[in-house]
């Protein structure tokens, strides 16, 4: 078997044939001729026969390693005159227009780069970082087609961080498969509308529920956009700020105690661990410390019966909606008696976004989804170590948590085989 022959067969490109084979050192240079002998624009879909001219060298990509060597593909390709984009290069079946590297190649990147550290992906695939980040950026969109997401009736919007110095990104969440299915910079109100305007006015109707925290800008922008769908504020931040209202309920009372009675205020020192985590987690000296909170706590033991009494409600899970209300409805006056500035705060926000507090109970959707993407997202970031521009932090985000499938490394003619 003649050597082209042999290499037509191993690379498989569609439309395609090997001519020639090169050994240099260091690299395989394999020169293709296109089949076809239409000339296609590579930025609309006109066709025509008529060649304007050739470029007067081969254009070439790098393609997949051959025993440890890189390969590249040369081809002498034809320019043509489009009606709509002026003069173009013709378009080739094996890479994206414009680029110097094969679809097989961009494929082996992303897999590389959504399975292990930017060290290993670079040595592997034997690539600049720059060039990775180029090539994630193409295959996955920072902006994916919300057009083709269907059945979209619940959502959760929450932001991550994704580079130091308040650098952050708004992601959108479908609660039904646990995909990101839409993020942008920044974490402002704007910033979702341009999600429910790029979702569309006929399916943002038809969305019935939006899990979020309790920060204002999302909340604005739901009520404006989506004015349907009922907002669903998180259960879990509701217990985190009874947990910081806790806290500085502790901090405020130590630091009064301490200008009238010294000693009793050590009483409460390194108390912080045992007032914030829940009393079935403490060990018997923890406990014993819990029990003298009790009695000496006064201020601090009531703000550690409303924290407790608040998470009891969210904890139980057998309560039903008008139960839960009723609870809640109960805590929010006992707060606000409590004489506790920090509960009567709390007690105000609740009081206040109450229907939107309970949506969550009714809905049974929390951000607890939302989270646990937001780990696996941070491992990504903590594994790349760090992006240089939001476009590719989102770009990897919708490979690994969005809807676009993932190609595999492999070369595509061997996996429709």
């Amino acid at each position: 078997m003649r050597v082209t022959t042999a290499f037509n067969k191993l690379l498989g490109l569609n439309a395609t044939f090997v001519q020639a084979v090169n050994f240099e050192p260091g690299q395989i240079i394999v020169t293709v001729r296109l089949a076809r002998r239409r000339l296609r624009c590579p930025d609309c879909t006109f066709s025509t026969r008529a060649i304007y001219d050739h470029r007067p060298k081969p254009s070439k990509w790098r393609h997949l390693d051959v025993c440890g060597q890189p390969l590249v593909i040369a081809c002498s390709l034809r320019r043509l005159a489009c009606p709509n984009h002026g003069v173009r290069i013709e378009q080739v079946p094996f890479a994206r227009p414009g680029t110097r590297v094969t679809y097989d190649f961009e494929n082996l990147v992303v897999w590389c780069v959504t399975s292990m550290d930017r060290t290993a992906a670079t040595v592997l695939c034997r690539v600049a970082w720059r060039t990775i980040n180029k090539i994630i950026e193409r295959v996955g969109p920072a902006t994916p087609d919300l057009s083709r997401i269907k059945d979209l009736v619940h959502i959760g919007v929450d932001e991550i961080s994704w580079k130091r110095g308040h650098k952050y990104l708004t992601l959108v969440v479908n609660h039904d498969t646990g995909d990101v299915i839409w993020g942008a910079k920044d974490r402002t109100a704007v910033t979702l509308e341009k999600f429910f305007e790029a979702l569309g006015p006929d399916k943002t109707a038809e969305l019935e529920a939006i899990s979020m925290d309790f920060g204002a800008p999302y909340a604005k922008a739901a009520r404006e956009c989506a004015p349907n769908a009922a907002i669903c504020l998180d259960p879990f931040h509701a217990v985190a700020m009874a947990t910081k209202a806790l806290d500085e309920t502790r901090r405020d009372l130590v630091a009064e105690m301490k200008k009238v009675d010294p000693e009793a205020a050590k009483t409460f020192k390194r108390t912080r661990y045992v007032l914030l985590h829940n009393p079935e987690n403490l060990s018997d000296s923890q406990a014993t410390q819990l029990t003298d909170i009790k009695r000496y706590g006064r201020g601090i033991w009531r703000a550690y019966q409303l924290k407790e009494a608040l998470r009891s409600i969210y904890a139980d899970h057998t309560l039903s909606f008008d139960d839960s209300r009723w609870l809640l409805d109960r805590w929010i006056s006992r707060a606000q008696r409590s004489q506790l500035p920090q509960f009567i705060k709390l007690a105000k926000t609740l009081r206040t976004r109450f229907d939107e507090v309970t949506n969550a109970w009714f809905y049974g959707i929390t951000n607890a989804r939302n989270e646990g993407t937001h780990s696996a997202i941070r491992t990504i970031f903590a594994r790349a170590h760090g992006f240089h521009t939001a476009e590719a932090a989102l770009s990897i985000i919708n490979l690994c948590c969005g809807p676009t499938p993932i190609p595999g490394p492999h070369p595509t003619h061997l996996q429709a085989a």
